[in-house]
């Protein structure tokens, strides 16, 4: 089986693996379970100062990231089939279920943005596809590519020690995680529910059921219109 393999092209290589490389997901990085590449966007600048960005047409604050030396950034690149990730406040919102999808696939490819954003043109021509993981602007790319790719390497078979706990998880037939308790029984007067220490399995099915769908239905009642 051949590894995951993930592109990030960045002005910040020194950004990744960041909390890629710790714990369960780090081991599996080491046992090549998924690869990683950084390749650092300034070389492909234009100019003796490698400009990378320039002023808005039509005016406005800021700068804008050039299509030209972004397209050559990622032509560099041997895709492979890869899909083609631009974060951005505008994209459509990171899913579950994109991450399931990405999961199954050959790895990905991520472009993190900086200044004001990317020229219109490349994301047009090179088919980015825009992925927003929050309503919420970031100085950059690198913490949204951070977070989707963690959504996605943790769901690779053999990353996580206990793959059956994925099925109950938040976004999970479209239900949120229900609590969660452990020792002690009993913290500042708030002891476990009695169902959870009944031994009887059915019971604690049914209360864990009801619970997602009571935390879904006060929290996200969105979820349950999907």
């Amino acid at each position: 089986m051949n590894a995951f393999a993930i592109t990030a092209l960045t002005l910040f290589p020194e950004a990744f693996p960041g909390t890629l490389g710790l714990s369960l997901l780090g081991r599996a990085r080491e046992k090549g379970l998924w690869s990683l590449e950084t390749i650092d966007l300034r070389p492909f600048g234009q100019g003796p100062h490698k400009q990378l960005d320039d002023t808005p047409a039509g005016g406005g604050p800021g700068m804008v990231m050039r299509a030209d030396t972004a397209a050559a950034a990622i032509d560099s690149v041997q895709r492979n089939g890869r899909p083609l990730i631009y974060p951005s406040p505008r994209g459509k919102p990171l899913t579950q279920a994109m991450a399931r999808d990405w999961a199954a696939g050959p790895g990905l490819v991520i472009f993190c943005g900086r200044f004001e954003g990317l020229d219109e043109r490349v994301i047009e021509a090179r088919q980015m596809q825009e992925i927003c993981v929050g309503d919420a602007v970031l100085a950059g790319g690198e913490v949204a590519a951070l977070l989707l790719l963690e959504a996605t390497i943790r769901l690779l078979p053999g990353v996580l020690g206990n793959e059956a706990s994925l099925a109950e998880e938040s976004f999970e037939e479209n239900l949120l995680e229900g609590p969660l308790y452990t020792r002690p029984r009993d913290w500042e007067g708030r002891p476990i529910p009695e169902v959870l220490l009944s031994g009887d399995h059915a019971a604690i099915a049914r209360w864990r059921r009801a619970e997602r769908e009571r935390i879904t239905a006060l929290r996200r009642p969105d979820l349950k219109k999907t």
